[in-house]
């Protein structure tokens, strides 16, 4: 049943994670996220929808539809993101293997407001203060 190309590039666990791929490209594509936000504080990984969705209502003030806010633990190597859409909030973990999200290095205040290029670039693990809201690096 499995095709000769997904036999190739390593069985049912290159099919499954094809399928997997499309699923989370569909799901993103449902998604619209207007505002990118991150909390200074780190937060406790094992908070649920309804302790971060209250953290977001405390740090930020209210949970805007089509926005996205992003927390890290202490250690920066998992990070969380609440995103209300106009019908529910949605709540994923992302979890670095080796290294560490890049937190803001700002002294006041307890959020930061993000650009789309800026999220690319925390989820990957890269500086992304450098870029600014012109998708240009600034020193």
């Amino acid at each position: 049943m499995h095709s000769r190309a997904a036999t190739d590039r390593g069985g049912l666990a290159y099919v499954i994670g094809q399928s997997v791929r499309t699923v989370v490209a569909r799901v993103v594509g449902v998604i619209k996220i207007e505002q990118y936000w991150m909390a200074i504080e780190p937060i406790d990984m094992r908070a649920g929808m309804e302790t971060v969705l209250g953290k977001v209502v405390s740090v930020f003030g209210s949970a805007q539809a089509h926005h996205a806010y992003f927390f890290t633990n202490r250690r920066a190597n998992r990070i969380k993101v609440l995103v209300t859409d106009s019908f529910g909030v949605w709540l994923a973990v992302r979890r670095l293997h080796e290294g560490h999200f890049i937190r803001t290095q700002i002294e006041s205040g307890s959020k930061v407001e993000m650009t789309q290029s800026q999220v690319e670039a925390l989820l990957l693990g890269l500086p992304w203060q450098r870029l600014g809201k012109a998708r240009q690096i600034t020193v």
